[in-house]
């Protein structure tokens, strides 16, 4: 099977940054940025310009410091946001992402405009960027999820005709499965000729981020939209490093690949935890406090015969490293693994005590690393064997 390559839009400064408690200073923006870019992500979205000055800045630091990626500016289908984006960042290598109003709801609701007029400032906005010499322009379909076929088909449309080169189906509430998600990027991409490139934009509601993402890629998407440990609005977007997990080991079923450099993508998320003061979370994919951690006696009993036993995702692929939790569900396992480096041998009953003494018994509830154990091992059996 020929492999298709996954373009990777990063949307971390601006989706993820603009949900609650993720907000960045410029210079954090920049730092972020390149490394980033440097995993090999081909564009980078700095932010909404005509928010704030900070944005502004933010967006003129990052288009002058990146030397491979291209950036995105997020603007609203006003020409104003058009212009404050090409003010701070320019054209040059600049893509300007144009929010439509993709949904009856959002039109009746939010906007109180006519379907005529979210099309016709589609239209008007487009052109405006083409004319201001900006290359490249994706029209950004938001809450395509719960448009109409009638609105969605005429907004893609008509953001062709006018000069688009990407349109973004965006899940924006998170409400789709991925046979729905799946079937919506099957549509834009019928409706968008083969030079227009089609994105996908999902949301984390029901969990399924990363599902509708691969659905919308199997369905014709070119690239993705995600974030850095799936940070933004409400429960977050598509996490990058679970799609780039799942597509470094499904690379051959899917036909599909990238070019992510796995390793340093970790060290990102630190850097990102690090700045917006983000907690870690015990059980994520990929980057949670114990992905590659295991407390289980079963489990430690196999990953010390064979670590493929129970890790398909292997944590030295993503920077990661594995670690064995002893906790009151540890087995024996682990301390006979123990002893036989430390090349102690004990009959079954000071095992048994052992096994009290230092685990059922000690730790309880909580857990600690096998390096705790080993040292509290070492220092009994040398103050055993100096009384002997």
């Amino acid at each position: 099977m020929e492999k298709r390559r996954v373009s990777i839009f990063d949307t971390t400064l601006r989706d993820g940054e603009q949900a609650p408690r993720n907000s960045m200073k410029p210079q954090e923006k920049l730092e972020l940025a390149l490394r980033i870019e440097a995993l090999g992500v081909d564009v980078v979205e700095t932010g909404f310009p005509a928010s704030s000055p900070a944005e502004m800045e933010a967006t003129r630091l990052i288009s002058r410091h990146l030397t491979r990626a291209r950036f995105t500016t997020f603007c609203r289908a006003v020409r104003s946001d058009i212009d404050c984006a090409v003010a701070a960042g320019g054209t040059r290598n600049h893509e300007v992402q144009i929010l439509a109003t993709s949904s009856e709801l959002h039109l009746d609701r939010k906007r109180r405009i006519s379907r005529k007029e979210s099309i016709d400032e589609i239209v008007e906005c487009v052109t405006h960027a083409r004319r201001m010499g900006v290359p490249y322009i994706s029209l950004a379909l938001e809450d395509a999820s719960r448009g109409s076929d009638e609105l969605l088909r005429a907004q893609t449309e008509a953001g062709v005709e006018a000069g688009v080169t990407c349109v973004v189906a965006a899940d924006t509430s998170g409400c789709m499965t991925p046979a729905e998600y799946g079937e919506l990027v099957g549509k834009i991409r019928s409706w968008a000729p083969p030079s227009i490139s089609v994105f996908t934009h999902c949301h984390e509601d029901f969990g399924l981020s990363t599902a509708n993402t691969l659905a919308g890629l199997q369905a014709g998407a070119d690239g993705v939209q995600t974030t850095v440990g799936g940070i933004g609005e409400r429960a977050g977007n598509a996490a990058l490093e679970e799609l780039v997990a799942l597509l470094s080991y499904k690379s051959d079923s899917l036909g599909l690949y990238t070019d992510i450099d796995t390793v340093a993508m970790y060290g990102v998320y630190e850097a990102l935890r690090d700045i917006i003061g983000l907690d870690q979370p015990r059980n994520k994919a990929i980057f949670g406090t114990y992905a590659f951690g295991s407390a289980a006696g079963i489990h430690q009993a196999g990953i010390l015969r064979d670590p493929a036993t129970y890790e398909f995702v292997e944590p030295d692929r993503f920077g990661r490293e594995r670690s064995l939790l002893i906790a009151r569900h540890s087995g024996r396992s682990v301390l006979r693994h123990l002893l036989e480096n430390m090349r102690v041998d004990v009959d079954d009953d000071r095992m048994e005590a052992l096994y009290r003494r230092h685990i059922t018994e000690r730790v309880g509830g909580d857990c600690e690393d096998i390096s705790v154990l080993r040292r509290r091992l070492a220092d009994e059996l040398l103050t055993v064997g100096a009384a002997h």
